[in-house]
């Protein structure tokens, strides 16, 4: 466990460029040794910092791999960039940002960290309270885009989407090894999400 700073004092923000290298070491050591065997010191190797620097910024290994991950994570960029006018332009936009995730240098790290999420509390609060809290928060802000654009009833089912896609997408590229391209992401939308979420 790495010591947080004192209570009441002020940390000095990390140069970004020091950050994305102490982030991209924390990647390849993760990626490397697995969440289990990761040590503090050899990430701190890897991106030539000190561990001090590492103790000084990140409350513990959880942490900094919940940080590393969303590094590589884009999806809330992309989505506020690309607020399409209407859902079914919405939803493709959430679809393809998920899908780059996920066939991306994250997404086999991501898979790797949820199976290590059943058995380490402090990873797992870390990760759902950080990236999983990040994604449910940009799909209500689609949904209540699409309600005052009167496409969904103010009633819908917000957690549609959230439960179905990633698990198709997940299916898909880790369990039937299988590469998804725009005609999928158009069939998932078309034929079973809009459907669901917009039934009456």
């Amino acid at each position: 466990m790495m010591a947080a700073a004192t209570p009441g004092t002020t940390v000095p923000a990390l140069d970004p460029a020091r950050e994305r290298a102490i982030l991209a070491g924390t990647l390849e050591v993760l990626a490397e040794a697995g969440y289990d065997a990761m040590r503090l010191d050899a990430v701190a190797s890897r991106a030539r910092a000190s561990k001090a620097t590492l103790y000084r910024h990140w409350s513990g290994k959880a942490d900094l791999v919940v940080h590393a991950i969303r590094s590589f994570e884009r999806l809330d960029d992309l989505v506020t960039e690309t607020d399409t006018g209407s859902l079914r332009g919405d939803m493709l936009a959430i679809l393809r940002a998920m899908t780059d995730t996920m066939t991306g240098p994250a997404g086999q790290i991501m898979t790797g960290v949820m199976i290590v999420m059943q058995r380490d509390p402090e990873l797992a609060d870390a990760v759902r309270t950080s990236i999983l809290d990040d994604r449910q928060h940009i799909i209500r802000r689609m949904h209540d885009r699409a309600i005052v654009r009167g496409e969904l009833a103010a009633d819908a089912d917000t957690g549609l989407f959230d439960e179905i896609a990633p698990a198709v997408l997940f299916t898909r590229i880790f369990v039937q090894g299988r590469s998804i391209d725009e005609g999928d992401l158009v069939r998932l939308t078309d034929d079973i999400l809009l459907p669901l979420m917009t039934r009456r």
